[in-house]
């Protein structure tokens, strides 16, 4: 029989350039992208703080886990939750017929009589179940 290595840690991603693993390079590439964008279109001040910003922002996308989830998870569970609430309301409305309807009128309930059994047909009984059917009962005498 051939014997199988079984990945462990199957959460734990690979590292590709030091500590940053490929989801965190590509945020960082996406990241440092923008910023560039951001000092090419706006004055040194306006892009300075934008920089700052973005950057802080790059940071909690590559590094911020909540509930050991990556951040951008959490964010569309967000997102998710506040389109679509959880809490459903029903308001009924209740109509002319439903108002009218008259009660239904229970039938008296019928007890049924239990027969008691004796001890000698308790006895045959569990004769009968403990040899598997094989004891017959005696017929009635007169």
């Amino acid at each position: 029989m051939q014997q199988f290595i079984i990945p462990q840690f199957l959460d734990v991603e690979d590292k590709i350039i030091g500590p940053l693993t490929v989801r965190q390079f590509i945020t960082f590439l996406a990241g440092a992208g923008l910023i560039f964008i951001v000092f090419k279109l706006a004055s040194f001040w306006i892009a300075a703080i934008e920089g700052v910003l973005l950057f802080a922002l790059t940071g909690m996308f590559a590094f911020l886990k909540i509930n050991g989830r990556p951040f951008h998870y959490f964010l569309l569970n967000l997102i998710q939750t506040l389109r679509r609430p959880t809490l459903k309301l029903w308001n009924k409305q209740i109509n002319e017929k439903e108002q009218k309807k008259p009660e239904k009128i229970k039938p008296p309930q019928v007890i049924a009589e239990k027969k008691q059994v004796s001890a000698s047909r308790l006895s045959e009984l569990s004769l009968l179940v403990d040899t598997g059917g094989a004891y017959s009962e005696p017929a009635d005498e007169v």
